[in-house]
């Protein structure tokens, strides 16, 4: 069949790419379906003012090929949407990938035949294709989301999400914009977009802790020393539990003289980045270590922010590092101008968006533009929207339907759901880690998964119910042994209306996953049955 390839990879950023790049290498044939009109995933799409890495930029990216590392060099610290976008188009035309790739090709189903043991995927513009394994790359934070606030189609102004952002420059300039939203978008885009618009309002429900990015421009001497030193920041990597070349704490908080506290956190705190979040191995662990970091961070919030009115809304009480961390540049700083305007949802609710702008319970605001910096569907979102379909028909949204418990093996594959594989898919490290290192490890799992089945005439694979059971209830267990399960959080689904309440993601670390996932390969892929072909005399 001339639509028929060994495996189709869904999405072409981080995961899509090295996934196509590692099949075709390893002699399959592979159709990599993008719904974009480009390779980037996420980064294509978020191009909203101040998008940006959260990981060093150094690091946030591929590490399996020494010469492609060394090609490339980051411009900053942290680099912005447009030159991570930029690596990955090089990385695609390095790797020359492209040609395996269809772009506006927007996957509407997969289902599993049964009896020509192969998956049927259907697009958006009712192309069929076929193939032996699916694997998925659609990322974790890929769908997104906006709350049914009631009148919002009847606005007449502009309206944008910062998960979907236009290609072309948005006019701010002299403009009444309504920003809804603090998470990590809010965060990033609030200052910038503060920067051009005449009035900023920023509708917040939950004030956030942040810290800065120190981001900066890099030297060329500081350039060769990264590249010089790739070989030992790779093994690092690899071998710690975030992915990053930092250690894991022995500190804990409660334990740290008070002095000595201090001067960690302040050291972490003007080194920027994510070293805070690392400096002590309980913080999201120990109540009393978290208030004491949080209530650092609350000091470094009202020492930024001068309006004594408006201070004690943006200072946060739930358990710091338990929702997203967020790096800011001059986030707090904002709200000194006397043109943005903070607008606490706590106190006054949105009631409904009108013609000319949103109505809380107390005042209508009036606006040109609003933003929706409300995040996404993380974790299951994108996965749900594709219609998978497994044995007997059975769909993925009626595996995990609403308000059942999800589970999966490994985050790698679903019982049920014969050679189908995800890359950082739920219960997975995924996103408590460096993305980038986590992706990697996936995709060559699966990749050596793939040779070994086929050496071993192997037909079919999946999970087992019973594996997929004790995989999800070791990730249930290690997370109710931390603070996260305490916080409402896109983590736990919290964001979205009516979805379950599952703290989707593998927390003891990525370096530990690794070794797991590795036992499980080593023993014969221990938890999943395998179907062999039949050996015709």
């Amino acid at each position: 069949m001339a639509n028929h390839v060994d495996a189709i990879v869904i999405g072409a950023g981080f995961s899509g790419i090295y996934m196509t790049y590692k099949l075709r290498e390893e002699g399959f044939t592979v159709k990599t379906l993008e719904k974009a009109a480009g390779v980037g995933g996420v980064w294509f799409l978020a191009r909203y003012p101040g998008a940006r890495c959260d990981s060093d930029s150094i690091y946030y990216n591929y590490i399996f090929s020494e010469e492609l590392y060394k090609k490339w060099s980051w411009s900053s610290r942290f680099a912005a949407q447009d030159e991570i976008l930029s690596y990955l188009n090089f990385v695609a035309d390095e790797l020359d990938v492209k040609k395996e790739m269809q772009f506006n090709k927007e996957v509407k189903s997969a289902i599993w035949d049964e009896d020509q043991t192969k998956w049927l995927v259907t697009t958006a513009q009712g192309e069929v294709f076929t193939a032996t394994y699916l694997i998925s790359g659609v990322g974790c934070l890929s769908t997104s989301s906006i709350p049914n606030f009631q009148g919002r189609e009847s606005f007449k102004g502009e309206s944008y999400h910062t998960g979907n952002w236009p290609h072309t420059p948005v006019d701010l300039k002299g403009k009444r914009v309504g920003v809804i939203g603090t998470g990590s978008s809010g965060v990033q885009s609030i200052p910038v977009i503060a920067e051009e618009a005449k009035e900023v309002y920023v509708f917040q429900r939950t004030p956030q802790y942040s810290v800065p990015t120190r981001n900066r421009q890099f030297t060329e001497e500081e350039i060769a020393q990264f590249k010089e030193a790739f070989l030992d920041a790779r093994e690092i990597m690899l071998n710690s539990p975030s992915g990053l070349p930092i250690p894991r704490s022995t500190r804990s908080v409660v334990d740290t003289p008070e002095e000595e506290r201090i001067v960690i956190l302040e050291d972490a705190w003007e080194k920027g980045g994510m070293i805070l979040n690392n400096a002590f191995y309980d913080i999201v662990i120990d109540p009393k270590s978290n208030e004491l970091v949080s209530e650092f961070l609350r000091g470094k919030i009202r020492e930024k922010v001068k309006k004594s009115d408006v201070v004690e809304h943006l200072l946060p009480y739930y358990y710091y590092s338990t929702k997203r961390p967020i790096l800011d540049t001059n986030y707090h700083d904002t709200y000194n101008q006397d043109h943005v305007t903070l607008v606490n949802l706590r106190q006054q609710p949105i009631e409904c968006i009108t013609e000319n702008g949103i109505q809380t319970t107390e005042k209508e605001y009036p606006l040109d533009i609003i933003v929706f910096a409300t995040g996404y569907d993380a974790m299951t979102g994108t996965l749900l929207k594709l219609d998978i379909r497994g044995h007997n028909g059975v769909s993925l949204q009626e595996k995990w339907e609403k308000g059942a418990k999800v589970e999966t093996y490994l985050g790698l594959g679903l019982a049920g759901f014969p050679n189908f594989f995800t890359i950082t898919g739920p219960q997975s490290p995924s996103v408590l880690t460096n993305v980038p290192t986590a992706i990697e490890q996936h995709v060559e799992w699966i990749s050596d998964c793939l040779n070994y089945l086929r050496e071993h005439n192997v037909k079919t694979i999946e999970p087992t119910v019973e594996a997929e059971i004790q995989w999800s209830k070791q990730c249930t267990e290690i997370a109710n042994g931390t603070l996260f399960t305490k916080t409402e959080s896109w983590y736990t689904g919290s964001n979205i209306d009516g979805k379950s309440r599952d703290f989707l993601i593998y927390l003891n670390g990525l370096d530990n996953y690794r070794q797991l996932c590795n036992e499980v390969a080593e023993h014969g892929y221990k938890g999943y049955q395998l179907q062999y072909e039949e050996i015709k005399a």
